[in-house]
């Protein structure tokens, strides 16, 4: 579809919006991002669009010079990635699946969980970084270990999928975990003291502001990191199972809580991405669905309007308490009831049911002319934090 225009109100910029229907409340928060002093040329919404704190998730805006660590959501370099195999889905029955499924649990802390004592080696480029400040350097030295190679608890998720021509995938969903909401909650109070506009900026001609990208960069970095160990320790268990090994070609890894330099409109900016993914013409991507439902490898169609950006997912419908409130276990087992998962844990996981949020085939319908569907790919068996 082609984009809604919100049209600009005195001193702001435009909002274009890539979604059949748009929540009030994220209206709200669109038109108070598109007043902000440092946005450049418009607002885009991506069609999974939600009200969130703060800034809305599939908020996407540029900036000249500024950097708002306020509007890249909690868990900075959150981000999925993919692998293929090529095996047949179908001759994994629901024993070997929960098999895997528990192998992959016994390997990979989930939740509040993390590893004990000293934790896990670091990547020599992230053992000893230079953050901005020292109680950060302390809370790395800490927590970074110990955080590396674990999923996190909501939507995060380790998934096994099947596509249409049989093969299985292995999906996986993390971030950057204690370290990236703790660079992310200084740098927001920095801005609070020191930045412009209602949602605070760093100008980065100023040391905060270069002091802030630096540590960002950092906990993308470490997302990455932590997404590449998860994946490892998932492969090993494939591998020791199933005898396996996955397609090198067919790796994709995106972040899409996210600032990024980039050209758009003539000049160099400052991209933002809280929610959503920046694709270039024909790079492969990934939009997940809900737990439980079908998730999708795409391909960027480089749309300069969108400042070539995408969905990052289906997008919520219900808030996690509305979910939990609204929906019975009954529904969520019946949903579920395809995909091999911890059935003992149905209370907990109603927050992510399929019924929380949006259709996934909708949302692809919205962004048409923002990334061209390749793939369909079915979960049979799922893993959450």
């Amino acid at each position: 579809m082609s984009p809604r225009v919100l049209p600009a109100e005195p001193g702001a910029v435009p909002v274009l919006v890539w979604a059949r229907s748009l929540p009030p409340g994220a209206e709200q928060q669109l038109r108070h991002l598109a007043a902000q002093p440092y946005v450049v040329e418009h607002v885009a919404a991506m069609p999974d669009v939600h009200v969130a704190n703060g800034v809305a998730v599939g908020s996407v805006f540029a900036t000249a010079h500024h950097v708002v660590p306020g509007a890249l959501g909690g868990d900075l370099g959150c981000g999925v990635s993919a692998y293929r195999f090529e095996y047949p889905a179908a001759s994994l029955g629901r024993d070997t699946l929960e098999l895997l499924l528990t192998r992959l649990a016994q390997a990979i802390p989930v939740g509040d969980a993390t590893h004990r004592g000293r934790g896990l080696p670091l990547p020599a480029a992230l053992e000893t970084p230079t953050l901005s400040t020292q109680k950060l350097s302390h809370v790395w030295e800490r927590l970074a270990p110990r955080h590396l190679g674990t999923l996190g608890g909501g939507n995060h998720f380790v998934e096994l999928d099947r596509d249409a021509g049989g093969d299985l995938w292995l999906l996986l969903h993390s971030g950057s975990r204690g370290v990236g909401a703790a660079i992310g909650a200084h740098h927001q109070r920095v801005a609070m003291a020191l930045g412009e506009g209602s949602l605070p900026g760093l100008d980065l001609h100023t040391q905060e502001g270069v002091a802030c990208l630096a540590d960002l960069d950092l906990a993308c970095r470490f997302a990455r990191a932590n997404r590449d160990t998860l994946a490892t320790r998932a492969l090993d268990v494939l591998s020791r199972t199933l005898g396996i090994e996955a397609d090198p070609q067919s790796t994709v890894d995106l972040h899409h809580n996210h600032v990024s330099r980039e050209t758009h409109f003539g000049r160099a900016l400052w991209v933002h991405r809280k929610g959503a993914v920046g694709l270039e013409a024909g790079q492969p991507g990934l939009i997940p669905g809900s737990m439980g439902t079908a998730s999708y490898g795409v391909e960027g169609r480089a749309e300069p309007r969108s400042f070539r950006s995408c969905s990052h997912g289906a997008g919520r419908v219900l808030t996690r308490r509305e979910a939990r409130a609204r929906i019975h276990p009954s529904a969520l087992a019946h949903a579920l009831r395809r995909v091999v998962h911890d059935a003992g844990r149905a209370r907990s996981l109603l927050e992510e049911a399929p019924a929380a949020y949006r259709d996934i085939v909708e949302v692809l319908e919205d962004e048409a002319d923002l990334v061209t569907p390749i793939r369909r790919l079915t979960p049979i068996a799922v893993l959450k934090g």
